[in-house]
């Protein structure tokens, strides 16, 4: 099992940066595929970012590509979103998410966060 905590999350004016992360807790962090997904009020969890186990492979979804980074440390057990050039349609709850697999699909994740409230002010 893992368990997983975000942090970073806050208020931003658009074009501006956020870095989100996340902590693990195991032994077994690098066994783990971590995504990233947000879920903005009355829509569906959606994927956002994901980094392979030792991190040699990132996937994004379209609507971030070019603008968010994927990152993990796996001696730290940690796992970043690094956030620029944001906008309001980036508004959301970020979560981090743990899976055995390469998975893009919020079905294929095992292990989820809290959350943490991102808001892009116009």
């Amino acid at each position: 099992q893992v368990q997983l905590v975000e942090s970073g999350g806050g208020l931003v004016q658009a074009g501006g940066s956020l870095r989100l992360s996340c902590a693990a807790s195991g032994r077994t962090f690098s066994s783990y595929v971590m995504g990233w997904f947000r879920q903005a009020p009355g829509k569906e969890r959606e994927f956002v970012a994901r980094i392979s186990w030792t991190g040699g492979n990132t996937y994004y979804a379209d609507s971030v590509k070019g603008r968010f980074t994927i990152s993990r440390d796996n001696a730290k057990n940690t796992v970043a979103l690094q956030m620029n050039s944001l906008k309001p349609e980036d508004t959301a709850v970020y979560y981090c998410a743990a899976s055995a697999r390469l998975a893009s699909e919020t079905a294929g994740y095992d292990y989820w966060g809290q959350g943490t409230q991102v808001t892009v002010s116009s």
